[in-house]
Protein backbone atom coordinates (compact mmCIF):
# COMPACT_ATOMS: atom_id res chain seq x y z
CA UNK A 1 0.00 0.00 0.00
CA UNK A 2 1.19 3.12 -0.91
CA UNK A 3 2.05 6.04 1.77
CA UNK A 4 -1.11 8.77 2.62
CA UNK A 5 1.83 11.12 2.03
CA UNK A 6 2.63 9.34 -1.31
CA UNK A 7 -0.42 9.77 -2.87
CA UNK A 8 -0.85 14.02 -1.49
CA UNK A 9 -0.07 16.37 -4.13
CA UNK A 10 2.71 18.70 -3.69
CA UNK A 11 2.06 22.26 -2.89
CA UNK A 12 0.95 24.82 -4.99
CA UNK A 13 -1.03 27.99 -5.76
CA UNK A 14 -4.98 26.87 -5.77
CA UNK A 15 -5.65 28.60 -9.64
CA UNK A 16 -9.31 29.57 -10.73
CA UNK A 17 -11.85 27.26 -11.47
CA UNK A 18 -11.22 25.46 -14.66
CA UNK A 19 -8.24 27.49 -16.07
CA UNK A 20 -6.58 26.79 -12.91
CA UNK A 21 -3.12 29.13 -13.12
CA UNK A 22 -3.43 29.32 -16.89
CA UNK A 23 -3.67 32.88 -16.81
CA UNK A 24 -0.86 33.98 -14.64
CA UNK A 25 0.80 31.27 -16.80
CA UNK A 26 0.68 33.02 -19.82
CA UNK A 27 1.12 36.34 -18.84
CA UNK A 28 4.92 35.98 -17.71
CA UNK A 29 5.94 32.14 -17.59
CA UNK A 30 9.09 32.67 -16.88
CA UNK A 31 8.76 34.99 -14.39
CA UNK A 32 5.59 32.79 -13.07
CA UNK A 33 7.62 29.93 -12.69
CA UNK A 34 10.44 31.75 -10.59
CA UNK A 35 8.02 33.19 -8.10
CA UNK A 36 6.25 30.04 -7.64
CA UNK A 37 9.45 28.05 -7.15
CA UNK A 38 10.85 30.67 -4.28
CA UNK A 39 7.25 30.33 -2.45
CA UNK A 40 6.81 26.86 -2.64
CA UNK A 41 9.70 25.08 -3.31
CA UNK A 42 11.38 22.47 -5.49
CA UNK A 43 8.62 20.67 -5.88
CA UNK A 44 5.26 22.23 -7.21
CA UNK A 45 1.72 21.27 -8.09
CA UNK A 46 -0.03 23.50 -10.96
CA UNK A 47 -3.39 23.14 -12.12
CA UNK A 48 -3.16 24.17 -15.66
CA UNK A 49 -6.30 24.03 -17.25
CA UNK A 50 -6.90 19.67 -17.98
CA UNK A 51 -3.05 19.66 -17.32
CA UNK A 52 -1.60 18.25 -14.24
CA UNK A 53 1.86 20.21 -14.37
CA UNK A 54 4.22 19.23 -12.07
CA UNK A 55 7.19 21.82 -11.27
CA UNK A 56 10.85 20.11 -10.72
CA UNK A 57 13.39 22.88 -9.26
CA UNK A 58 15.97 20.70 -7.27
CA UNK A 59 19.13 20.07 -9.50
CA UNK A 60 19.18 16.68 -8.03
CA UNK A 61 15.57 16.10 -9.51
CA UNK A 62 16.36 17.55 -12.83
CA UNK A 63 19.60 15.27 -13.30
CA UNK A 64 17.32 11.93 -12.59
CA UNK A 65 14.44 13.37 -14.88
CA UNK A 66 16.99 13.76 -17.59
CA UNK A 67 19.31 11.33 -17.08
CA UNK A 68 19.18 8.78 -15.02
CA UNK A 69 15.44 7.64 -15.49
CA UNK A 70 15.29 9.24 -18.89
CA UNK A 71 13.68 6.30 -20.19
CA UNK A 72 10.65 7.20 -17.98
CA UNK A 73 9.72 10.12 -19.67
CA UNK A 74 8.97 11.20 -23.46
CA UNK A 75 8.80 14.83 -24.92
CA UNK A 76 6.07 17.64 -23.82
CA UNK A 77 2.92 18.52 -25.47
CA UNK A 78 4.94 21.69 -27.49
CA UNK A 79 7.95 19.32 -28.99
CA UNK A 80 4.49 16.65 -29.90
CA UNK A 81 2.77 19.60 -31.69
CA UNK A 82 6.50 20.87 -33.48
CA UNK A 83 6.49 18.13 -35.25
CA UNK A 84 3.84 20.12 -37.72
CA UNK A 85 6.72 21.98 -38.99
CA UNK A 86 9.73 20.35 -38.46
CA UNK A 87 8.32 16.41 -38.38
CA UNK A 88 10.55 13.96 -37.02
CA UNK A 89 13.58 16.38 -36.45
CA UNK A 90 15.82 15.72 -33.13
CA UNK A 91 13.74 17.99 -31.27
CA UNK A 92 10.86 16.02 -31.59
CA UNK A 93 11.94 12.25 -32.48
CA UNK A 94 12.06 9.29 -30.27
CA UNK A 95 13.30 6.50 -29.28
CA UNK A 96 15.66 4.24 -31.82
CA UNK A 97 14.69 6.84 -34.40
CA UNK A 98 16.40 9.63 -32.23
CA UNK A 99 19.57 7.94 -31.37
CA UNK A 100 20.24 7.20 -35.03
CA UNK A 101 19.57 10.34 -36.47
CA UNK A 102 21.94 11.84 -33.36
CA UNK A 103 24.78 9.65 -34.47
CA UNK A 104 24.08 10.84 -38.08
CA UNK A 105 24.31 14.37 -37.48
CA UNK A 106 26.93 14.26 -34.79
CA UNK A 107 29.68 14.76 -37.07
CA UNK A 108 28.81 17.86 -38.64
CA UNK A 109 29.71 19.04 -35.38
CA UNK A 110 33.01 17.86 -34.84
CA UNK A 111 35.80 19.88 -33.89
CA UNK A 112 37.47 19.89 -37.53
CA UNK A 113 34.22 21.13 -38.96
CA UNK A 114 34.06 24.06 -35.89
CA UNK A 115 37.11 26.15 -37.51
CA UNK A 116 35.37 26.30 -40.35
CA UNK A 117 32.21 27.34 -38.85
CA UNK A 118 33.99 29.93 -36.97
CA UNK A 119 35.63 32.08 -40.09
CA UNK A 120 31.97 32.55 -41.26
CA UNK A 121 31.06 33.72 -37.84
CA UNK A 122 33.98 35.66 -37.75
CA UNK A 123 33.42 37.43 -41.46
CA UNK A 124 29.86 37.98 -41.29
CA UNK A 125 29.97 39.79 -37.69
CA UNK A 126 32.78 42.24 -39.28
CA UNK A 127 30.23 42.61 -42.71
CA UNK A 128 27.33 43.83 -39.58
CA UNK A 129 29.74 45.60 -37.60
CA UNK A 130 30.68 47.88 -40.17
CA UNK A 131 27.20 48.98 -41.15
CA UNK A 132 26.59 50.70 -38.01
CA UNK A 133 27.13 53.91 -37.17
CA UNK A 134 27.76 56.16 -33.76
CA UNK A 135 24.70 57.36 -32.53
CA UNK A 136 22.33 55.89 -34.27
CA UNK A 137 19.97 53.64 -32.81
CA UNK A 138 18.60 50.71 -33.88
CA UNK A 139 16.86 47.08 -32.35
CA UNK A 140 19.93 44.80 -31.39
CA UNK A 141 17.42 42.15 -31.29
CA UNK A 142 16.63 41.82 -34.78
CA UNK A 143 20.12 42.97 -35.90
CA UNK A 144 21.21 39.91 -33.63
CA UNK A 145 18.48 37.95 -35.54
CA UNK A 146 20.05 39.05 -39.28
CA UNK A 147 23.39 37.98 -38.08
CA UNK A 148 22.61 34.40 -36.74
CA UNK A 149 20.40 34.02 -39.97
CA UNK A 150 22.90 34.57 -41.76
CA UNK A 151 25.17 32.42 -40.29
CA UNK A 152 23.23 29.50 -39.90
CA UNK A 153 22.36 30.02 -43.96
CA UNK A 154 26.05 30.03 -44.96
CA UNK A 155 27.33 26.94 -42.59
CA UNK A 156 23.95 25.04 -43.08
CA UNK A 157 22.89 25.63 -46.50
CA UNK A 158 26.62 27.71 -48.03
CA UNK A 159 23.98 29.98 -49.39
CA UNK A 160 24.69 33.85 -48.92
CA UNK A 161 21.60 36.74 -48.08
CA UNK A 162 22.14 39.59 -50.99
CA UNK A 163 19.61 41.67 -51.95
CA UNK A 164 18.38 39.40 -54.46
CA UNK A 165 14.86 38.72 -53.60
CA UNK A 166 15.10 35.22 -55.52
CA UNK A 167 18.06 33.88 -53.48
CA UNK A 168 17.72 30.85 -51.48
CA UNK A 169 18.49 32.40 -48.29
CA UNK A 170 16.23 35.31 -48.74
CA UNK A 171 13.39 32.88 -49.66
CA UNK A 172 14.07 30.81 -46.47
CA UNK A 173 14.24 33.92 -44.15
CA UNK A 174 11.51 35.49 -45.22
CA UNK A 175 9.41 32.02 -44.73
CA UNK A 176 10.99 31.00 -41.48
CA UNK A 177 10.44 34.48 -40.25
CA UNK A 178 6.54 33.80 -41.15
CA UNK A 179 6.49 30.64 -39.80
CA UNK A 180 8.16 31.62 -36.35
CA UNK A 181 5.32 34.49 -35.85
CA UNK A 182 2.35 32.16 -36.17
CA UNK A 183 4.06 28.68 -34.62
CA UNK A 184 2.36 29.56 -31.11
CA UNK A 185 -0.67 29.70 -32.65
CA UNK A 186 0.09 25.76 -33.21
CA UNK A 187 1.00 25.63 -29.82
CA UNK A 188 -1.84 27.23 -28.17
CA UNK A 189 -4.44 24.62 -26.14
CA UNK A 190 -7.01 23.21 -29.01
CA UNK A 191 -4.23 23.69 -31.68
CA UNK A 192 -4.66 20.65 -33.29
CA UNK A 193 -8.91 21.84 -33.97
CA UNK A 194 -7.43 25.44 -35.11
CA UNK A 195 -4.96 23.75 -37.48
CA UNK A 196 -8.07 22.33 -39.13
CA UNK A 197 -9.96 25.29 -39.30
CA UNK A 198 -9.61 27.87 -42.59
CA UNK A 199 -8.57 30.79 -40.42
CA UNK A 200 -6.16 33.34 -42.33
CA UNK A 201 -3.37 32.71 -39.51
CA UNK A 202 -3.83 29.14 -40.06
CA UNK A 203 -2.83 29.59 -44.13
CA UNK A 204 -0.58 31.76 -43.45
CA UNK A 205 1.51 28.90 -41.67
CA UNK A 206 0.55 26.60 -44.15
CA UNK A 207 1.55 28.63 -47.02
CA UNK A 208 4.82 29.67 -44.98
CA UNK A 209 5.83 26.10 -44.85
CA UNK A 210 5.06 24.71 -48.32
CA UNK A 211 7.41 27.66 -49.47
CA UNK A 212 10.05 26.54 -46.94
CA UNK A 213 9.95 23.14 -47.53
CA UNK A 214 9.61 23.67 -51.52
CA UNK A 215 13.16 25.46 -50.99
CA UNK A 216 14.86 23.13 -48.38
CA UNK A 217 14.18 19.86 -50.93
CA UNK A 218 15.53 22.00 -53.92
CA UNK A 219 18.55 22.39 -52.50
CA UNK A 220 18.55 18.91 -51.25
CA UNK A 221 18.15 17.89 -55.05
CA UNK A 222 21.12 20.21 -56.29
CA UNK A 223 23.35 18.86 -53.72
CA UNK A 224 22.48 15.58 -54.43
CA UNK A 225 23.36 15.81 -57.84
CA UNK A 226 26.60 17.87 -57.56
CA UNK A 227 27.51 14.42 -55.22
CA UNK A 228 30.77 16.38 -52.84
CA UNK A 229 31.15 17.85 -50.09
CA UNK A 230 30.48 21.72 -50.02
CA UNK A 231 31.75 21.99 -45.93
CA UNK A 232 28.42 22.79 -44.74
CA UNK A 233 25.75 21.14 -42.10
CA UNK A 234 23.84 20.11 -45.28
CA UNK A 235 26.44 18.14 -46.52
CA UNK A 236 27.51 16.29 -43.74
CA UNK A 237 23.61 15.23 -43.53
CA UNK A 238 23.47 13.89 -47.28
CA UNK A 239 26.89 12.10 -46.73
CA UNK A 240 25.95 10.64 -42.86
CA UNK A 241 26.43 6.87 -43.25
CA UNK A 242 24.57 4.76 -40.20
CA UNK A 243 28.16 2.85 -38.41
CA UNK A 244 24.95 -0.02 -38.27
CA UNK A 245 24.92 0.02 -41.80
CA UNK A 246 21.41 1.27 -42.28
CA UNK A 247 22.56 3.59 -44.65
CA UNK A 248 22.07 7.58 -44.83
CA UNK A 249 19.10 9.88 -44.47
CA UNK A 250 15.99 10.12 -46.99
CA UNK A 251 15.42 13.78 -48.23
CA UNK A 252 12.46 13.69 -45.85
CA UNK A 253 14.80 13.13 -42.91
CA UNK A 254 17.29 15.85 -44.19
CA UNK A 255 14.69 17.96 -44.59
CA UNK A 256 13.74 17.82 -40.78
CA UNK A 257 17.31 18.05 -39.66
CA UNK A 258 18.20 21.02 -41.91
CA UNK A 259 14.97 22.88 -40.97
CA UNK A 260 15.66 21.67 -36.71
CA UNK A 261 18.88 23.18 -36.74
CA UNK A 262 17.72 26.26 -38.75
CA UNK A 263 15.81 27.00 -36.03
CA UNK A 264 17.24 25.98 -33.21
CA UNK A 265 20.89 27.85 -34.90
CA UNK A 266 19.87 31.46 -34.95
CA UNK A 267 16.91 32.21 -33.03
CA UNK A 268 18.45 30.87 -29.57
CA UNK A 269 21.72 32.58 -30.06
CA UNK A 270 20.28 35.90 -31.48
CA UNK A 271 18.16 35.92 -28.24
CA UNK A 272 21.65 35.33 -25.70
CA UNK A 273 23.22 37.77 -27.58
CA UNK A 274 20.66 40.52 -27.38
CA UNK A 275 20.21 39.91 -23.40
CA UNK A 276 24.04 40.05 -23.47
CA UNK A 277 24.49 43.55 -24.77
CA UNK A 278 21.54 44.88 -22.41
CA UNK A 279 23.40 43.40 -19.08
CA UNK A 280 26.70 44.67 -20.82
CA UNK A 281 25.55 47.85 -21.09
CA UNK A 282 24.01 48.41 -17.29
CA UNK A 283 27.23 46.97 -15.88
CA UNK A 284 30.38 48.91 -16.93
CA UNK A 285 32.95 47.16 -14.72
CA UNK A 286 32.15 43.78 -16.91
CA UNK A 287 32.23 45.73 -20.02
CA UNK A 288 35.15 47.64 -18.90
CA UNK A 289 36.63 44.27 -18.58
CA UNK A 290 35.72 42.63 -21.70
CA UNK A 291 37.64 45.71 -23.81
CA UNK A 292 40.09 44.81 -22.06
CA UNK A 293 40.63 40.82 -22.65
CA UNK A 294 39.55 41.63 -26.24
CA UNK A 295 42.27 44.41 -26.97
CA UNK A 296 44.84 41.92 -24.70
CA UNK A 297 44.40 38.83 -26.46
CA UNK A 298 43.44 40.60 -30.07
CA UNK A 299 45.67 43.28 -30.65
CA UNK A 300 42.87 45.04 -33.17
CA UNK A 301 42.71 42.18 -35.34
CA UNK A 302 39.58 39.76 -35.62
CA UNK A 303 39.11 37.22 -33.83
CA UNK A 304 39.36 33.36 -35.09
CA UNK A 305 38.89 29.61 -33.81
CA UNK A 306 42.24 29.74 -32.42
CA UNK A 307 41.70 32.37 -29.78
CA UNK A 308 38.54 30.83 -28.13
CA UNK A 309 40.85 29.51 -24.93
CA UNK A 310 42.32 32.78 -24.59
CA UNK A 311 38.76 34.38 -24.64
CA UNK A 312 37.63 33.12 -21.36
CA UNK A 313 36.19 36.64 -20.32
CA UNK A 314 34.31 36.72 -23.10
CA UNK A 315 32.67 32.99 -22.90
CA UNK A 316 31.96 34.11 -19.56
CA UNK A 317 29.63 36.97 -20.38
CA UNK A 318 27.90 35.07 -22.81
CA UNK A 319 27.82 32.17 -19.70
CA UNK A 320 26.32 34.90 -17.44
CA UNK A 321 23.58 36.35 -19.59
CA UNK A 322 22.22 32.69 -20.35
CA UNK A 323 22.21 31.80 -16.51
CA UNK A 324 20.14 35.40 -16.14
CA UNK A 325 18.41 34.95 -19.67
CA UNK A 326 18.52 31.29 -21.32
CA UNK A 327 16.38 31.00 -24.08
CA UNK A 328 15.41 28.13 -23.53
CA UNK A 329 13.46 29.19 -20.18
CA UNK A 330 11.70 26.03 -19.57
CA UNK A 331 12.08 22.43 -20.56
CA UNK A 332 8.97 20.04 -20.20
CA UNK A 333 8.85 16.02 -20.18
CA UNK A 334 5.77 13.92 -20.25
CA UNK A 335 6.32 10.67 -17.57
CA UNK A 336 5.13 7.76 -19.08
CA UNK A 337 4.60 6.10 -16.02
CA UNK A 338 4.07 6.68 -12.38
CA UNK A 339 7.04 8.21 -11.08
CA UNK A 340 8.47 9.75 -7.37
CA UNK A 341 10.00 12.57 -6.52
CA UNK A 342 10.75 12.47 -2.82
CA UNK A 343 7.62 11.96 -1.14
CA UNK A 344 5.24 12.32 -3.69
CA UNK A 345 3.62 10.59 -6.54
CA UNK A 346 3.58 12.28 -10.28
CA UNK A 347 1.00 9.81 -11.99
CA UNK A 348 1.49 9.09 -15.42
CA UNK A 349 0.84 11.34 -18.30
CA UNK A 350 1.42 14.34 -16.23
CA UNK A 351 3.43 16.71 -17.29
CA UNK A 352 7.11 17.56 -15.77
CA UNK A 353 7.78 21.51 -15.98
CA UNK A 354 11.87 22.35 -15.24
CA UNK A 355 12.88 25.94 -16.01
CA UNK A 356 16.45 27.13 -16.44
CA UNK A 357 15.50 30.69 -15.66
CA UNK A 358 14.26 29.71 -12.55
CA UNK A 359 17.00 27.27 -11.20
CA UNK A 360 19.48 30.15 -12.56
CA UNK A 361 18.34 32.22 -10.22
CA UNK A 362 18.28 30.31 -7.28
CA UNK A 363 20.28 31.63 -4.35
CA UNK A 364 21.47 28.61 -2.96
CA UNK A 365 23.46 27.73 -6.24
CA UNK A 366 24.55 31.80 -7.22
CA UNK A 367 25.20 34.28 -4.46
CA UNK A 368 23.41 37.46 -5.73
CA UNK A 369 21.46 35.26 -8.42
CA UNK A 370 20.04 38.57 -9.52
CA UNK A 371 23.75 40.09 -10.35
CA UNK A 372 25.56 40.23 -13.34
CA UNK A 373 28.66 39.05 -12.50
CA UNK A 374 31.01 36.90 -15.65
CA UNK A 375 33.51 36.45 -13.05
CA UNK A 376 31.45 33.38 -11.43
CA UNK A 377 32.83 31.41 -14.46
CA UNK A 378 36.51 31.66 -14.45
CA UNK A 379 36.55 28.84 -11.96
CA UNK A 380 34.72 26.49 -11.28
CA UNK A 381 32.79 25.96 -8.37
CA UNK A 382 32.74 22.08 -6.75
CA UNK A 383 29.69 23.07 -4.81
CA UNK A 384 27.36 24.02 -7.10
CA UNK A 385 25.00 21.12 -8.26
CA UNK A 386 25.05 20.12 -12.28
CA UNK A 387 22.10 20.94 -13.05
CA UNK A 388 22.24 23.77 -11.33
CA UNK A 389 23.07 25.56 -14.55
CA UNK A 390 21.79 23.85 -17.79
CA UNK A 391 20.98 26.44 -20.47
CA UNK A 392 21.11 23.23 -23.08
CA UNK A 393 19.04 20.73 -21.56
CA UNK A 394 20.99 17.79 -20.65
CA UNK A 395 20.86 13.56 -21.29
CA UNK A 396 20.31 12.03 -24.27
CA UNK A 397 18.15 15.24 -25.78
CA UNK A 398 20.60 17.79 -24.79
CA UNK A 399 21.59 20.49 -27.52
CA UNK A 400 23.42 18.96 -30.11
CA UNK A 401 24.63 22.29 -31.53
CA UNK A 402 25.44 23.52 -27.91
CA UNK A 403 29.78 23.64 -29.20
CA UNK A 404 28.34 25.43 -31.81
CA UNK A 405 26.41 28.10 -29.73
CA UNK A 406 29.15 28.30 -27.35
CA UNK A 407 31.65 29.39 -30.16
CA UNK A 408 29.25 31.66 -31.89
CA UNK A 409 28.23 33.64 -28.98
CA UNK A 410 31.78 34.08 -27.91
CA UNK A 411 33.12 35.13 -31.38
CA UNK A 412 30.36 37.32 -31.79
CA UNK A 413 30.78 38.95 -28.90
CA UNK A 414 34.27 39.73 -29.68
CA UNK A 415 34.41 40.37 -32.99
CA UNK A 416 31.45 43.29 -32.08
CA UNK A 417 32.76 44.61 -28.33
CA UNK A 418 36.03 45.16 -30.05
CA UNK A 419 34.57 47.74 -32.02
CA UNK A 420 31.44 49.57 -30.15
CA UNK A 421 29.82 50.01 -27.01
CA UNK A 422 26.26 49.69 -27.12
CA UNK A 423 24.02 51.43 -24.32
CA UNK A 424 20.08 51.05 -24.43
CA UNK A 425 18.30 54.26 -25.88
CA UNK A 426 16.93 56.18 -23.18
CA UNK A 427 13.37 55.52 -21.94
CA UNK A 428 13.24 51.99 -23.61
CA UNK A 429 11.40 49.06 -21.87
CA UNK A 430 12.97 45.83 -20.80
CA UNK A 431 10.84 42.60 -20.18
CA UNK A 432 10.91 39.36 -20.87
CA UNK A 433 9.04 37.52 -23.12
CA UNK A 434 9.03 34.10 -22.62
CA UNK A 435 7.34 32.13 -25.49
CA UNK A 436 8.88 29.30 -27.60
CA UNK A 437 12.68 31.17 -26.54
CA UNK A 438 13.20 33.94 -24.06
CA UNK A 439 13.17 37.27 -26.08
CA UNK A 440 13.02 41.14 -24.75
CA UNK A 441 9.40 41.90 -25.20
CA UNK A 442 9.50 45.50 -26.62
CA UNK A 443 12.99 44.61 -28.47
CA UNK A 444 16.33 46.25 -27.50
CA UNK A 445 16.77 49.47 -28.80
CA UNK A 446 20.20 50.31 -28.56
CA UNK A 447 23.21 53.29 -29.37
CA UNK A 448 25.86 52.06 -30.72
CA UNK A 449 29.36 54.27 -29.42
CA UNK A 450 32.74 53.53 -30.99
CA UNK A 451 35.23 52.60 -29.07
Amino acid sequence: MVPAAVQSKPPGPKGRLLVGVLPEFRKDPAGFLERIARQYGDLVYLPLGRQHIYYVGHPDAIRDILITHQNKFKKSRMLERARVLLGDGLLTSEGEHHRRQRRLVQPAFHRDRLAGYGAVMVDRAAVVRDQWQSDRPFDVAQEMMRLTLAIVAKTLFSTEFSTNADSEADEIGAALTQVFELFEIVLMPFSELLEKLPLPAVRRFHRARKRLDETIYRLIAERRAQGRDAGDLLSMLLLARDEEGDGGMTDSQVRDEALTLFLAGHETTADALTWAWYLLSQNSEAEAALHAELDRVLGGRLPSFEDLPQLRYTESVFSEALRLYPPAWGIGRRALEDYHVGDFLIPARSVVLMSPYAVHRDPRWFPDPLAFRPERWLEDDPSRPKFAYFPFGGGARVCIGERFAWMEGTLLLAAIGQRWRLRLEPGHRVETHARITLRPKHGMRMIPEQR
